[in-house]
């Protein structure tokens, strides 16, 4: 969304950047690093999480910052009032119980995909909690997504973006990376190998509204055993289908 200038409040979005500025890499910060996270000055990354910590959202030890327990109210809000969440949990519990496996659906936010939603299954990998914001480029979700996008939507996407490569596995190359999402359009589901965490493996499909418009993305997270080509046609893809087509008319 694009708004006029003189509605645009540019005190909130730094207030904003300073608090994406924490995450999984970085818990705490000061505010040298918090400067250099929200391409704010020193002085103005300071006044910032003073101000963050006066109103409750980080704590302090008055040099350091991290956030508080009250940030949660945010995400507690969204997922208490989104529709996307409520319609596809009991789904995901019951893949979970079926198959055994860890199941979330992910919507994309630029570079990353946020998990809103997840089986309760306690074998998911490290950091796939809900709220976690994972590498688009490395991981089956986010590549299903960027495989909704048009041609064009897509180039502009990766046109000056370094992919980050977070295992051996990760293809980071952009023509190679061009030519895996062109798959993932055309055959509608995304296979994503140790890309993102070595011994994690998943498997993700589109999930789209009636108008066929594609609003999130549902994925097992797996064994590689459970991968293997056989075992994946016979079962967990199926299953993954099966779930997005029950899906749609609630999306």
């Amino acid at each position: 969304m694009t708004i006029a200038r003189v509605d645009f409040i540019a005190g909130m979005a730094k207030g904003l950047a300073v608090l994406e500025s924490f995450d999984t890499q970085r818990q705490r910060l000061n505010a040298t690093l918090a400067a250099e996270r929200a391409g704010l000055t020193r002085a103005a990354a300071r006044r910032h999480l003073l101000t963050l910590a006066h109103l409750g959202y980080l704590e302090t030890d008055g040099s350091w910052f991290w956030l508080s327990p009250k940030v949660l109210r945010f995400s507690g809000s969204y997922l208490a009032s989104s529709r996307l969440p409520r319609a596809i949990q009991p789904i995901l519990n019951r893949l979970a119980g079926l198959a055994g496996e860890s199941f979330s659906t992910v919507v994309l936010d630029g570079d990353h995909v946020v998990i809103v939603a997840r089986s309760g299954s306690a074998q998911l990998a490290y950091g796939l909690h809900l709220g976690a914001r994972l590498p688009a480029h490395a991981t089956s979700t986010g590549r299903v997504l960027l495989a909704a996008k048009t041609r064009a939507e897509f180039g502009a996407w990766l046109k000056g973006r370094e992919l980050a490569r977070l295992t051996g596995h990760t293809v980071v190359e952009p023509r190679a990376f061009r030519a895996l999402i062109e798959e993932v359009r055309q055959q509608d589901y995304c296979l994503a190998s140790e890309e993102h965490e070595l011994g994690v493996h998943a498997l993700a499909v589109p999930l789209r509204d009636m108008d066929g418009r594609v609003v999130a993305a549902l994925n097992v997270v797996t064994t590689r055993q459970r991968l293997e080509p056989k075992t994946l046609q016979k079962d967990l893809l199926p299953r993954l289908q099966e779930a997005a087509r029950e899906l749609r008319p609630l999306l």
